[in-house]
């Protein structure tokens, strides 16, 4: 099963485009890990059409807060629809369970001991300083927790958070994250 764990940075936010709608924000970078080939890599903007091929022969999207923000914003550039492929959006899972939506840097303190190197407004100001190596390094370090995030699940059936400073658990189903979907792309359009 091939899975991509994948984020993306902007370079711009909702109150630059006095919208709420991703797809309204302009991708800066887009950074994956691919299971197939055990390896990270990056994607600016006019590098895209080398990254469709590999999303169209996933099996597997996953991301935080991805179905709301990654994907939305992608398909602004895909020339098909990338909600066609199976999804694990990991901070869904989470407000499915606990019932509200919590940071990944929340969950990666408390879960993995580390926190994230930056956050995303940081990207878009480095952006906007042509800080784009910076960008890109904040954007793979934050796929790079998020797979670490997504196997302790896996494994574990939970994901730790901090609540008033007591480190309380979450309980996840995962026993159908990694079962494959017909839904999958496997032919490219480039």
């Amino acid at each position: 099963m091939r899975k991509i764990i994948f984020d993306c940075e902007t370079s711009n936010v909702f109150t630059d485009v006095g919208s709420s709608d991703a797809a309204d924000l302009d991708l800066s970078v887009v950074c994956i890990y691919d299971s197939e080939t055990d390896k990270y890599s990056s994607y600016f903007k006019e590098e895209l059409k080398n990254l469709w091929p590999i999303f169209e022969k996933a099996d597997l999207l996953i991301g935080y807060n991805s179905d709301h923000f990654d994907i939305p914003l992608l398909n602004k550039y895909y020339a098909g629809d990338l909600s066609k492929i199976k999804s694990l959006d990991i901070l869904k899972e989470i407000r499915n369970s606990l019932g509200r939506r919590l940071k990944l840097d929340t969950i990666a303190e408390a879960t993995l001991g580390k926190n994230k190197s930056g956050h995303g407004l940081e990207a878009v100001t480095w952006w906007k300083q042509g800080k784009y190596d910076e960008v890109k390094k904040y954007c793979l370090d934050d796929v790079k927790i998020t797979k670490e995030v997504y196997e302790y699940a896996l494994k574990n059936g939970i994901l730790k958070y901090k609540d008033n400073g007591e480190i309380k658990e979450i309980k996840l189903d995962t026993s159908k994250w990694n079962d494959k979907s017909e839904a999958a792309i496997t032919h490219t359009l480039f």
